[in-house]
C-alpha cells in the first residue's frame, strides 16, 4: 500500500485532469475497490458456508463440535489435536454450549468482520506522511489483500483464531491510548500465542517501557488463570510438550513454515537438530528485533511490527499456515532507489502470500528445498536482510523516477492512451520479471489443464468432436494436407528426426532468448515485445477454454503417426511427458506457432542486419512446418496462432501506441546533439549517429 507512491511524480493517474475531475475519479477508484473487498468477501463466505458439512471449520469441529476436545473431560491435548495455549482452551470451552450450526454460521461471519477490522487498522497504521490518494485507497486494498491471502483462507475454511493475536497486536499498537491498555492486549495475544512475546523486546527498547510490562503481567496472569483451572492440561502443554512442540500434524509437515520445520525436512534431526534450532532461532531474534527497534524509532511502527512478528514466525517450534499474516504485513516496507524497484518487494510478498508455492517456483527436484520453504524464506527475508529504506533516506519519497516515451496519441480517440501503460523507456527490474514470468506460465498451464476438468481424459470426447469439425471445415477449404505431409515426413527417417527436434527444442529456446537479448540490449523494445506476447498468450487462453480440440494425433480413424510419441492406442493414448501438467487438448490456436509468429516478426522488425531477419522469418516457418509433419497440429490451428499474435500487437499498440525508438532527452542535451550535429556538418562529416542511447542519469530527489 505504502509502495504505490513509487514513481516521482505524485498524482500522474489523476493530476491531468482538473481538481474536480480528480476528485471525482478518485472516488470512482475508491468505490471500484471497496466492491472488490466486498466480493472476495461474498466469495470467501460462499466457499466456506457452501462446503458440505464435516468439511468445512474441520478444527473448529475438532475442538468445539459434539465429540469435541473441549467435550472431553480428561486433558485437552489427549489426541494432540488440540494445538492452543491452555488459556486459548479455557476461552473455548464456553462456544460448547452453542449448537453447531449456529457456531459455524457466527464463526464464520465473526472472522470476516476480524479481517475487516485487521485491515481498517494496517491501513491507518501506515507509515506518515501518506499522500491523500493512498489514505483512501488503502483501507479497501488492505482488506482485499488479506481476503485473498493464503492464512485469511486458511483461517475461514478451517475455522481458527489466528486472526485474533495479529489483530490484539495491531490493536495494542495503534488503536488504544495508554501503555497499560496496550500492553494488556498484547499479554492477551501472547497468551493465546506465545511468540507473541517478542514485542516486549519492541515495546520495551523503544520507550514504551510499561506497555512492555504490561505484556509481561498481562501473560503471566492469563497463563496462571489457566494453570489454575487446568493444571494437569497445563503441564502437559509447557511442560510435556515444551509449549505446544508435537501437537497437531508433524512438525516436518509442509504447512510448518518454521525454521525447526525446515531442518526436519532437510533430514536433520535429533540434539543436532534441536541446537542448531536454538542458535539459529537465537541469531534470528536478536537481528530481527535489533532491526524492529531502528524501523520503530524510525516512525515505522508498522514495518516494525511486521519484522516481529515476521521473527516469532521463524523461531517458533510451529508455524502452521494461518498463522502466517505476519509476512503480508511486510509488503509496507519500501526497497529500493529507483522507482522500477519499489515493487519487487510488495509484489513478491503478495504473491508468495496468495498463490500455492508450486506456482512460484518450477517443479524442479533440486529447487524442492526452496518451494517447500518459500514463506519462511520470504519471513527471513524480511527480519534480517531485506534493506527498508528509512524515513530520512531522500530516496524514501523520491526514488529516482522511470524514463517515459513522449505520450503518443492513440488514432482511436475513445480509447486513450491508460497512464499506468505508458511506454516505458527503462530497463525493468530483472527479478520482479523472472517472478511474474514463472507465475504468469505456471496460470497458463493451470488454466490449460482447467479447460478439460483437470484431466486430459476430461475433454475427450469434446475435443475429438471439435476435430471432426476442424477436419471438415479444412476439407471444405482444400487445405487438408496434414496426413499427406505426415506420412512424407515418416517416409524420410532424416526429415522426420528433423522435425521431432525441431518441435521439442525450439519452443520455449527461442522466444526466451529474444526476450533476454532484448532486456540487455534494447530495454524499451523489450517491454513492448514482452507486452505484446503476454496479451497473445491471453488471447490463445481464451480460445483453450472455449473451444478443447484434439490434434490430428490424437485423432481416432484418421490415420495420423505420432512421430514423437509413438504409434497411438487410442483406448490408452499417449499424452506425453507433460500429461499431468498441460492439456494435450489445446491445440486451438497453436501457440508452438504463435509464439514462433512473434519470435519471428520481432527479428524481422528490430534487427540491424537483413540476413538476421531472414533467420528470425524463417523460425515460423519451420515452426509450422513441424506441427503438421508431427501431427500435433492442424492448418487452422496454425492460423489461429497467427490471429492470436497479431490480436496481441494490436492491442499493445492500442493501449501504449506506436513501439519507442530510444530514449528522450532533455531539452538542454537534445540542443547540444543538435549543436554537435550542425558543427559536424559544416566540418564535413559524412554522417552523425546515435549507436545507443546513454543511459539516463540519476537525479538527485528534491
Amino acid at each position: 500500500m505504502a509502495n504505490v507512491e513509487h514513481g516521482g511524480r505524485p498524482g500522474d493517474a489523476f493530476g491531468a485532469a482538473a481538481p474536480g475531475a480528480a476528485k471525482a475519479r478518485l472516488g470512482l477508484v475508491r468505490a471500484g475497490l471497496w466492491l472488490i473487498a466486498a466480493v472476495l468477501a461474498v466469495r470467501q463466505v460462499a466457499v466456506v458456508l457452501s462446503t458440505p458439512k464435516g468439511e468445512r471449520l474441520t478444527d473448529l469441529e475438532t475442538w468445539v463440535g459434539p465429540n469435541g476436545v473441549l467435550h472431553v473431560k480428561g486433558s485437552l491435548y489427549d489426541s494432540t489435536q488440540f494445538t492452543g495455549t491452555p488459556f486459548a482452551g479455557l476461552v473455548l470451552k464456553p462456544l460448547t454450549r452453542s449448537a453447531e450450526q449456529a457456531l459455524g454460521w457466527g464463526w464464520t461471519f465473526g472472522t470476516l468482520l476480524l479481517v475487516v477490522a485487521l485491515g481498517l487498522v494496517a491501513a491507518r497504521a501506515l507509515p506518515q506522511p501518506v499522500s491523500r490518494r493512498t489514505a483512501l485507497l488503502a483501507a479497501p486494498v488492505a482488506i482485499s489483500l488479506l481476503m485473498l491471502s493464503l492464512p485469511v483462507r486458511n483461517t475461514l475454511y478451517l475455522g481458527q483464531t489466528s486472526i485474533i493475536p495479529v489483530l490484539l497486536v495491531l490493536l495494542g499498537c495503534f488503536a488504544v491510548r495508554g501503555e497499560r491498555a496496550s500492553g494488556v492486549l498484547i499479554g492477551l495475544a501472547a497468551a493465546l500465542q506465545p511468540t507473541v512475546l517478542l514485542f516486549a523486546p519492541l515495546l520495551w527498547f523503544t520507550g514504551r517501557r510499561r506497555a512492555a510490562a504490561s505484556t509481561g503481567i498481562t501473560f503471566a496472569a492469563g497463563t496462571a488463570l489457566a494453570w489454575a483451572a487446568m493444571p494437569h492440561d497445563s503441564y502437559t502443554y509447557w511442560v510435556h510438550h515444551l509449549a505446544g512442540v508435537g501437537l497437531g500434524r508433524p512438525a516436518d509437515d509442509l504447512a510448518n513454515q518454521s525454521l525447526h520445520g525446515a531442518l526436519l525436512r532437510l533430514g536433520l534431526e535429533g540434539p543436532l537438530e534441536i541446537g542448531l534450532f536454538l542458535a539459529l532461532g537465537a541469531a534470528v531474534a536478536v537481528l530481527g528485533v535489533r532491526r524492529a527497534v531502528r524501523y520503530a524509532r524510525d516512525g515505522q511502527l508498522l514495518l516494525a511490527v511486521a519484522i516481529t512478528g515476521c521473527v516469532a514466525v521463524a523461531v517458533s517450534p510451529t508455524t502452521w499456515q494461518h498463522q502466517l499474516l505476519w509476512v503480508l504485513l511486510a509488503l509496507v516496507g519500501r526497497v529500493g532507489k529507483k522507482a522500477g524497484d519499489r515493487y519487487v518487494w510488495p509484489v513478491a510478498v503478495i504473491l508468495v502470500m496468495t498463490l500455492p508455492a508450486k506456482m512460484m517456483l518450477p517443479n524442479m527436484a533440486s529447487l524442492y528445498p526452496l518451494r517447500d520453504n518459500v514463506v519462511l524464506l520470504a519471513a527471513l527475508a524480511a527480519a534480517t536482510v531485506v534493506p527498508f529504506l528509512s524515513r530520512t533516506s531522500e530516496y524514501y519519497r523520491s526514488p529516482i523516477p522511470t524514463e517515459y516515451a513522449e505520450p503518443v496519441p492513440t488514432r482511436w480517440k475513445h480509447v486513450p492512451l491508460l497512464p499506468f501503460l505508458r511506454r516505458v523507456l527503462t530497463r525493468p527490474n530483472l527479478l520482479l520479471e523472472l517472478l511474474l514470468i514463472r507465475v504468469g506460465y505456471s496460470a497458463y498451464q493451470q488454466v490449460r489443464l482447467a479447460a478439460t476438468g483437470g484431466t486430459n481424459a476430461g475433454g475427450r470426447a469434446t475435443a475429438e468432436e471439435h476435430g471432426e469439425q476442424v477436419h471438415a471445415i479444412e476439407k471444405f477449404l482444400r487445405i487438408d494436407v496434414e496426413r499427406w505431409v505426415n506420412h512424407a515426413v515418416v517416409d524420410a527417417p532424416w526429415l522426420q528426426s528433423f522435425f521431432d527436434f525441431y518441435y521439442t527444442s525450439f519452443h520455449f529456446v527461442v522466444p526466451l532468448s529474444v526476450l533476454g537479448i532484448l532486456y540487455a540490449r534494447r530495454p524499451a523494445e523489450y517491454r513492448w515485445a514482452r507486452a505484446a506476447l503476454g496479451f497473445a498468450t491471453l488471447f490463445a487462453l481464451v480460445g483453450f477454454w472455449l473451444y478443447p480440440l484434439a490434434p490430428p494425433r490424437l485423432m481416432p480413424g484418421l490415420g495420423f503417426i505420432d512421430t514423437v510419441h509413438g504409434v497411438q492406442d487410442f483406448s490408452q493414448p499417449d499424452y506425453g511427458t507433460l500429461t499431468a501438467l498441460t492439456n494435450q487438448y489445446a491445440a486451438m490456436p497453436s501457440l508452438h506457432f504463435g509464439w514462433s509468429l512473434w519470435c519471428g516478426l520481432v527479428i524481422a522488425i528490430l534487427a540491424p542486419k537483413w540476413w538476421m531477419k531472414a533467420l528470425g522469418l524463417l523460425h515460423p516457418l519451420f515452426t509450422v512446418s513441424a506441427i503438421v509433419a508431427t501431427a500435433n497440429h492442424w492448418v487452422l490451428d496454425a492460423v489461429g496462432g497467427a490471429a492470436v499474435v497479431g490480436a496481441g500487437f494490436a492491442l499493445t499498440y492500442l493501449l501504449q501506441g506506436p513501439r519507442p525508438r530510444q530514449l528522450t532527452k532533455p531539452a538542454t542535451e537534445t540542443a547540444k546533439s543538435a549543436e554537435t550535429v550542425e558543427s559536424a556538418d559544416s566540418a564535413g562529416s559524412a554522417d552523425v549517429s546515435i549507436a545507443e542511447p546513454a543511459p539516463a542519469k540519476d537525479r538527485t530527489p528534491s
